[in-house]
């Protein structure tokens, strides 16, 4: 149970150490449960930064971009410095407000369009199909972590980027270290090799133009410019970040919430319309974007709270897909939901790029497991949660026992 102060005619604070504990990475509901009694914002002690809980409060901000700005975390990474410099990882797009988001998301929109993702469909079922077929036999347990949610989604960026999926150890190791709480000489080592070899592969597609999406963004220009490389590079680092953890998330806990629920896994195999509102419930319920800042450049009453210019406001998704005021039983997962709000991949202008491709790659995996497996439950070891992020939910290890 967390403990929150209540200072004398200000919102309630909890500390971050406290907020942040090893049990809040394993479950983080109930806290936010416990935070919300007190109002849909909290702050965090000794800073200007509060927890926006609410669902009508997380959606405002996201809708409002001219109120609430996505530019002012623009370089993750390392110290003040160029951020042209291969230590120095510039997300474009989600560090970014108009008129240069706009600009930017013209760029790439195209490949992320409900149609050419229907055109990958059969190239991600194929991945699939190789990847599911690769399971053990004979009853052994499968993490499938690494044997499915990380290899899927890295495979299918790469591919996009024209990336060799080789390299998916590397990116998934540089994913990590990007979203990483922690600083230190390790993760800036690790951010200095992904930029230096996105980079690389930059100048070689302006050397050797290829048919992929790193080509397409060397060739294109914005007023008349061509895009600078450490631009085209915090493209890639986006799509590849982006598309891995949120995609790897999403399918991990689906399946972990079917390793519980051996009712459902067989609701899904009988009838198949099922599988997209579980997906949405999925997404609701166990959100694998957990919480990402914005920073208020107008004073403005939010959830009972003025905010200040300059005050960074943490939304958290999690937390606001469990809101009651919005979805009754928060805590119970239940497919005849209207889920057409939740805020899994966001709201308004940074509603996320990849959803319609995370979407497919998640219906095509738990299709492929429903056509081969009668049912799914926990293996004999024990998951374990990531825990060197708050930002995103899912496992670094889910042992699960498939039977045939």
């Amino acid at each position: 149970m967390v403990t929150l102060s209540e200072p004398s005619g200000r919102v309630p604070e909890i500390a971050e150490h406290e907020l942040f504990a090893p049990s809040f990475f394993d479950d983080p509901y109930p806290t936010y449960a416990a935070l919300r009694e007190h109002g849909p914002l909290v702050r965090l002690a000794g800073t200007r930064s509060y927890l926006v809980i609410g669902f009508d409060e997380a959606y405002h901000v996201l809708r409002h971009h001219e109120r609430y700005s996505s530019a002012g975390e623009r370089v993750i990474a390392g110290e003040r410095g160029d951020a042209a410099a291969p230590d120095r990882v510039r997300l474009v797009l989600i560090t970014d407000d108009p008129p240069r988001h706009t600009r930017f998301r013209g760029l790439v929109n195209r490949a992320f369009t409900p149609r050419r993702v229907r055109d990958l469909e059969p190239f991600i079922r194929g991945v699939v199909e190789r990847l599911v077929d690769a399971f053990p036999r004979g009853g052994a347990d499968v993490d499938v972590v690494g044997a499915l949610t990380v290899p899927l989604p890295v495979t299918v960026i790469a591919t996009l980027l024209g990336i060799p999926p080789a390299e998916g150890d590397r990116f998934k190791r540089w994913s990590n270290a990007l979203i990483a709480a922690q600083q230190g000489a390790a993760r800036r080592a690790e951010l200095m090799a992904m930029g230096l070899y996105l980079m690389g592969a930059v100048v070689q597609r302006r050397a050797e133009p290829a048919e992929d999406l790193l080509t397409a963004l060397a060739e294109a220009e914005i007023d008349g410019e061509r895009l600078q490389d450490w631009e085209i590079t915090g493209f890639a680092v986006l799509l590849l970040v982006a598309g891995n953890e949120t995609t790897t998330n999403l399918i991990g806990n689906m399946l972990n919430v079917l390793a519980g629920r051996p009712a459902l896994w067989e609701r899904l195999r009988a009838d198949r319309s099922l599988v997209e509102p579980f997906i949405e419930e999925t997404l609701r319920y166990d959100s694998p974007v957990q919480t990402l800042p914005r920073i208020a450049l107008v004073e403005e009453t939010l959830g009972g709270v003025t905010v200040s210019p300059g005050t960074q406001l943490h939304v958290c998704y999690g937390a606001a897909n469990r809101d009651p005021r919005t979805f009754p039983e928060p805590d119970e997962f239940r497919l005849d939901r209207e889920l057409s709000r939740h805020l899994a991949f966001g709201s308004g202008i940074h509603y996320c790029l990849g959803a319609p491709l995370a979407r497919a790659e998640a219906r095509i995996a738990l299709e492929a497991l429903l056509d081969r497996v009668t049912g799914v439950s926990r293996g004999a070891a024990p998951a374990e949660r990531q825990r060197a992020s708050h930002i995103v939910r899912g496992f670094q290890h889910l042992p699960l026992s498939f039977r045939v």
